[in-house]
């Protein structure tokens, strides 16, 4: 047993760095330092010290003691463990017992009526939240109960400075806490359970015991209501490895000189992401406010030099592709080609492609739209480029509806009907779909999608997620929450990256109307300035994009290979262990 426990301190020790390379490493090591220590493989046992089962006589001496005082009721007999039926081996001099054996007390509270609390002065009156960080915070959210309410359940469940609470009710089940000696006496609610033993110095143990998880894995869940439970009558029997006094101690004590370790193993990893998080930054930063060619080669000279290190996480890595969003529409992404013909070229024949589409019918004339500003203009674009505002580029932008009936008007089959859920920005999904009859997709003749269309969600948590309908569509309609953004000879993918950018975002905060729901309507979307190139290198952009875009995703797949090694290695550690 001595050279095993050498063993396992040693890797403990060793691979506290590999811990700290592996996702959720730190919280798996912290788990495992207290598996070991339930497991008696912490610190050695000292084989002159009273076994536990002289402590097990103290404790039912004390049992009898407050039984024959009349301070306690004599409990219904729980059944002792033999050593064969424990759940695993502990070492010599540690006994399998049961956690109603040795507690005073695994009782649950109970709620008073609301007009026995008040804020101030009583009895303290702990609910779920006031377990935060395997503590009480009592300061959170105070109650007190009226100190003469007297309802017996509320005397069943007095809490006393040493008690051992933990939430019954979940998620989360298990967070536990010590009372403090804050106050002389507290109360709880019936999502808190205590445990108090016959012998107060034994509840760090079982804090540590409970915090271990070891419990959860053992009782049996009661699920009501949707909700997990935890019987307080099961938790009588549950199965407890008690070691002698003295060595709770000890591990007691090696416990917080590890999990002092763990935090500076946290601590060292927040530093370590703060500061690539703080290069990334400012990396970012000196590409977007780069003023001429050469400063901008430059920044961008350093980002490739460092790249390995500054984009070995996928924050980072989701910062770039905005980056390069953002870059793309700013003219810095592509050179530009003075033989390619102005934008505002490419204003004139939208403009000639929309009259004819009015003189056909095919679409309204529209309200005049008023000229961009020069303070709209959120920055400068590269020669050749035009501002303009949205609609006066597209021949379309409008919501759809919901049929009448609603949910009601829905088939198995028949048209796709996209709503926001089947919008998201690398692609429409079909997964959710609903389905229309063809009839009602004809009356919703305003709303039916095109090829390369555009789809913005307008109302929501997804109110700004879009996605570019394929060339090969073939026909569907839309939903009051998406929107159709329909441009005229712009390059659709181009057009469908603008409506991600950050700077069109930016517009959305300041357009959005109503209450309960948010939304976008469409005579605030016709406003937001869009900075246009020539066609040419709209493709130019798009195409370089796809491949920044592409590196970006071998990168996160990078990343994840990486992870997955170093979660493996970890693995192999704790099984070594």
């Amino acid at each position: 047993m001595a050279t095993a426990m050498k063993k396992t301190g040693n890797l403990l020790q060793k691979h506290f760095d590999t811990a700290l390379e592996s996702p959720d490493g730190i919280k798996k090591l912290r788990e495992l330092i207290l598996t070991l220590a339930m497991q008696g493989k912490l610190v050695p046992q000292d084989p002159n010290g009273p076994p536990a089962s002289e402590l097990l006589k103290e404790i039912q001496a004390e049992k009898e003691t407050l039984i024959a005082e009349g301070k306690i009721k004599k409990q219904k007999a729980l059944p002792e463990i033999k050593p064969e039926e424990g759940p695993y081996d502990v070492p010599a001099g540690w006994v399998w017992t049961r956690l109603g054996l040795i507690c005073n007390g695994i009782t649950s509270g109970s709620t008073p009526p609301q007009s026995e609390f008040n804020t101030k002065i009583g009895i303290p009156f702990l609910k779920v939240y006031n377990i935060k960080n395997q503590k009480v915070d009592f300061h959170y959210k105070a109650q007190f109960v009226n100190r003469d309410y007297k309802k017996q359940k509320m005397k069943r469940s007095r809490l006393f400075p040493g008690d051992v609470i933990m939430n019954i009710v979940g998620p989360p089940l298990g967070k536990v806490a010590i009372v403090p000696d804050e106050y002389p006496e507290y109360n709880c609610n019936q999502a808190i359970v205590f445990f108090r033993p016959f012998i107060k110095e034994i509840n760090t143990f079982i804090y540590t015991y409970l915090l271990s998880g070891s419990f959860l894995n053992r009782i049996e869940l009661i699920g009501t209501a949707g909700q997990d439970n935890i019987s307080v009558s099961k938790s009588k029997a549950i199965e407890f490895p008690l070691p002698p006094l003295a060595e709770q101690k000890r591990i007691v004590a090696k416990i917080d000189e590890l999990m002092v370790l763990c935090d500076k193993l946290e601590e060292q990893s927040a530093n370590r992401d703060q500061k690539r998080l703080a290069v990334h930054t400012s990396a970012i930063n000196r590409l977007l406010t780069a003023t001429d060619k050469n400063e901008f080669h430059t920044s961008w000279q350093f980002i490739t030099r460092h790249f390995d290190s500054i984009y070995s996480v996928k924050e980072n890595v989701a910062e770039l592709k905005k980056t390069i969003l953002t870059l793309a529409m700013q003219g810095k992404l592509v050179p530009q080609d003075p033989n390619d013909p102005p934008a505002s070229e490419l204003l004139e024949e939208i403009q000639v492609e929309k009259e004819r589409l009015i003189a056909e019918g095919k679409i309204k004339k529209q309200k005049e739209l008023p000229a961009i500003e020069s303070e709209e203009i959120p920055y400068e674009v590269p020669e050749g480029w035009v501002w303009d505002r949205l609609g006066n580029i597209v021949s379309k932008i409008g919501s759809g509806s919901t049929p009448r009936g609603g949910k009601e008007a829905y088939t198995s089959n028949g048209i796709m009907f996209f709503r926001s859920q089947n919008v998201y920005n690398d692609g429409i999904r079909t997964d959710k779909i609903a389905f229309i009859p063809r009839d009602i997709h004809e009356k919703m003749s305003n709303t039916k999608i095109l090829p390369e269309d555009i789809l913005f969600n307008i109302t929501g948590g997804s109110l700004g997620r879009s996605a570019l309908v394929p060339a090969s569509f073939i026909e569907g309609n839309i939903s009051q929450h998406v929107c159709i953004i329909r441009p005229i000879i712009i390059y659709p993918k181009f057009m469908h990256l603008t409506s991600l950018c950050s700077y069109f975002h930016n517009y959305i905060p300041m357009s959005i109307t109503g209450g309960g729901r948010e939304g976008l309507q469409k005579n605030k979307m016709e406003l937001f300035p869009i900075s246009l190139p020539p066609l040419a290198e709209q493709k130019r952009i798009v195409a370089k994009i796809d491949e920044l875009m592409t590196l970006c995703d071998k990168l996160e797949n990078q990343i994840d290979q990486a992870t997955e090694k170093q979660t493996a290695l970890f693995n192999a550690v704790l099984a070594q262990v």
